[in-house]
């Protein structure tokens, strides 16, 4: 099968993209408005970027109607985020997180999830979360016009929560304990808890 990109509608070329580039780690954003509003939205198209300076980005991408989603309309307003991981057992309460609510109402309080007050940022985190970045906005890459046109968020990491009972005995990040969930296609999704190890060749 050959797919000829340029002739697909956006949703189309976007539902075979979904399903081909698997799995994707989720980035459950947590903003908030300019007058005091918390947002709470999860999103699949996000990775690290760098470490000098540390940066990741995430892409909200605009409603079928071609509006920006709240989370970028707050980010306009208050420049930084939250960025919480999803384990296994917060996997029902981000799915919910996926409905569309009127604008200013949150999911914090329509959903019943505890939030925890962050350090460097405005925006609260989820409490629950193993691991939350709190991050200040870089800039905003708008690629394209009106729906599923992208909002590609670049964020300067300022701190990063990480929970104790995640941690393995040499103090770092144990995958296994983390056991994050990840976006496949359509409904599906994965879990970290099933690994295997490769050692990288030699580096010159």
């Amino acid at each position: 099968m050959l797919l000829d990109f340029t002739a697909l509608a956006p949703r189309d070329a976007y539902q075979w993209m979904t399903a081909a580039i698997t799995p994707r780690p989720i980035a459950w954003v947590s903003t908030i408005s300019a007058d005091g509003r918390t947002n709470l939205a999860p999103f699949s198209f996000f990775n690290g970027v760098t470490a000098n300076p540390p940066t990741l980005l995430f892409v909200p991408v605009n409603h079928a109607d071609g509006s920006p989603k709240d989370t970028v309309r707050n980010l306009d307003a208050v420049p930084e985020f939250v960025v919480n991981l999803v384990p296994f057992t917060l996997a029902a309460a981000m799915n919910a997180c996926a409905a569309p609510l009127p604008h200013g109402e949150s999911e914090f309080e329509r959903f019943g999830i505890a939030s925890a007050a962050s350090v460097a940022v405005r925006p609260p985190r989820v409490a629950a979360a193993p691991v939350a970045f709190e991050c200040a906005l870089h800039s905003i890459v708008r690629l394209g016009e009106g729906p599923l046109a992208a909002n590609v968020v670049f964020g300067r990491i300022l701190r990063v929560h990480v929970a104790d009972a995640v941690l393995g005995a040499d103090g770092r990040i144990d995958s296994a304990k983390l056991d994050l969930i990840g976006r496949l296609g359509g409904e599906d999704y994965c879990r970290t808890t099933e690994t295997f190890s490769l050692k990288r060749p030699d580096r010159r």
